[in-house]
């Protein structure tokens, strides 16, 4: 069972920056590639970019392209995602998750692991 979990989620205003992390109970991230989803109110969970456990490949939703990036540090058993030029509709809870393969996926269901998430608002 691997734990995650995600910080760095807050209030912030329209253009501002944020960056979560997510971190694992034991030093197993790098075994994973980890992808972000977010989930607005009354809306599915989406993806928005994800990271194989190398940290060589990478994936993102047209939506945040440009403006948001994934890192990893598997030394700091830590993923990271930059989000620049915030917009309110950004506003959700951001969960990260392990991925079946090593690679990016942008389909939920083949994650195996999810943090609790944490909450990005976003005010105009």
């Amino acid at each position: 069972q691997v734990q995650l979990v995600e910080s760095g989620g807050g209030l912030v205003q329209a253009g501002d920056s944020l960056r979560l992390s997510c971190t694992a109970s034991e030093r197993t991230l790098s075994r994973y590639a980890i992808n972000w989803f977010r989930q607005a109110p009354g809306k599915e969970r989406e993806f928005v970019a994800g990271i194989s456990w190398s940290g060589a490949g990478t994936d993102s939703a047209d939506s945040v392209k440009g403006r948001f990036t994934i890192s990893r540090d598997n030394a700091k058993n830590t993923v990271y995602l930059q989000m620049n030029s915030l917009k309110p509709e950004d506003t959700a809870v951001y969960y990260c998750a392990t991925s079946l393969l090593l690679t990016p996926e942008r389909s939920a269901h083949n994650m195996n692991y999810w943090g609790k998430g944490t909450l990005v608002t976003v005010s105009s």
